[in-house]
Formats: structure tokens, sequence, C-alpha cells
């Protein structure tokens, strides 16, 4: 396991977000998706560490809301996109030009929306756990996750939202905060798409359907390609595969 330092910086709007660095290298920044943390997401499992044998430094934020970044229960702080603005404040902070940016999930989200709508442009994009769905549709997600944190106390083990609750409570995540920041979560368009146009990795577990096809989006995308791992959309950040395909796609 490589050595991990944390720090903290400050977002566009003076909320603290940690910064947790590995190995050293080309710079490739690592957002984890909903619920999950830096940790769980890449250091856990050993994906941070495989970047750092290859040469990269692994660059991972906990989101707003989320890890050890501030929570606040304020909804002034979050603003429609304010993931999309600490990513953009996370890049310009570190005075990032030339570097490589994964995200799963909702991190995949942020990282689609940030290139289209914040003119951010890495060297290579893996967007990881997403389908074309998950990023044009996200109301409909986006609802799941909050009828799930309005029923919290009352969800029974057969409940769909049952899983994602009870990861909620292992990753300790405030529900207020993750309700505000749920609610600035906007929908992609597709027009938005053509904005991406470096190579672009679509990386899913092979059971992964819950953001909708993957081959959809790397179909969608104009240098998007499509790589499967084992797993679900839960299990597949668990998986050696994950990071062996990170490691594969950001060396070329």
């Amino acid at each position: 396991m490589p050595e991990i330092a944390t720090s903290h910086i400050a977002s566009f709007d003076g909320i603290e977000l940690a910064v947790h660095r590995a190995g050293s290298g080309r710079p490739v920044v690592l957002l984890h998706g909903l619920f999950s943390n830096a940790h769980v997401n890449w250091i856990k499992f050993g994906h941070a560490e495989k970047l750092a044998e290859a040469g990269f430094e692994a660059i991972m934020p906990d989101l707003r809301a989320h890890g050890e970044s501030a929570a606040p229960r304020d909804p002034a702080a979050y603003p429609p996109g304010v993931l999309i603005s600490d990513l953009a404040a996370l890049v310009e902070t570190l005075g990032l030009e030339d570097y490589d940016l994964v995200g799963f999930s909702l991190g995949a989200r942020t990282c689609a929306q940030a290139v289209a709508r914040a003119g951010l442009a890495p060297r290579r994009l893996v967007l990881a756990g997403m389908g074309l769905d998950g990023l044009t549709g996200w109301s409909k997600r986006g609802q799941f996750f909050l009828d799930m944190i309005a029923d919290f106390d009352r969800l029974k083990r057969d409940d769909p939202a049952w899983m994602a609750a009870q990861f909620m409570k292992t990753t300790g995540i405030d529900r207020e905060a993750a309700r505000l920041l749920l609610e600035s979560v906007r929908n992609q368009s597709e027009q938005d798409l053509a904005a991406i146009t470096m190579p672009t990795l679509v990386l899913c577990g092979d059971e992964d359907n819950d953001n909708g096809p993957p081959g959809e989006l790397a179909e969608a995308l104009l240098h998007g390609t499509l790589r499967l791992v084992p797993g679900t959309h839960m299990s597949s950040v668990t998986k050696p595969d994950l990071g062996s395909a990170l490691v594969e796609f950001l060396a070329l």
C-alpha cells in the first residue's frame, strides 16, 4: 500500500474538501461514487496502489458531503452543479494542466458534466459504473435515492433501496447533507456529450446495468471505448480487474 497524503483545499465557496494523494508522476484525478468516499472506492481495494506502481499520482478527493470533506446542512452550500464547481476548483487549485480524469457512478456523471459544461480538458477520461441513462435520465435515478433517504428508518430488507441505505450507514453519510447534494444534480443532455472529444473509456461491471447499458454510452461518445470487468455496480469496485483496466487505458 503506498503512502497516502491527505490535505484539505477550499473550494470555490470556501467549503473544505479533503484530498488524498498517492504516488508520483502523471496526475490522475479520481472521483468516487454516491455515499462512498475515496478510501472505499480507490484505496481499500488496491486501485490507487496499482496506479502509483504504474507511475501515476492518484489524486482522490472526497466529494462534498462525503468522507472527510465538509457536509454542511445549509441549502446555500448546494447550488445546481455544485460538484462540477468543486471539481473545477480542485483542478485550478492544484494547478493541473496535463492530467487524466476518472469517475465512478456519481463521480463519472460529475466528470462528464465538468468536461461538457465547465470546459475541463483531461488527456483521457474514464466513466466507470455509468451508462447513457445515468447521464441523460438522472432525475429518475436521483429520485430513487431521495425516496430512500425519506423512508430511511422504515425500509425493510426486501426493499430495493435497502442495500443503498445499509451502505450509507456504513460510510456514515449525513442524510440531510446527502439530500441537499442530490437535489443539486441535473440531467445531462445528449448534445452535451459532443463536447467530450478526448479518448474515453466506459468501464463497467459485466452485471452492472444500474445506470443503463454502458455500451450505449460508449457508442454515443466521439472516441468512446467499452470495457467490461467482473461484478455488479457495487462489487465491481472490489475487484482487482477495475484497477488493472484503469492502468491499461491511462498508460496509452
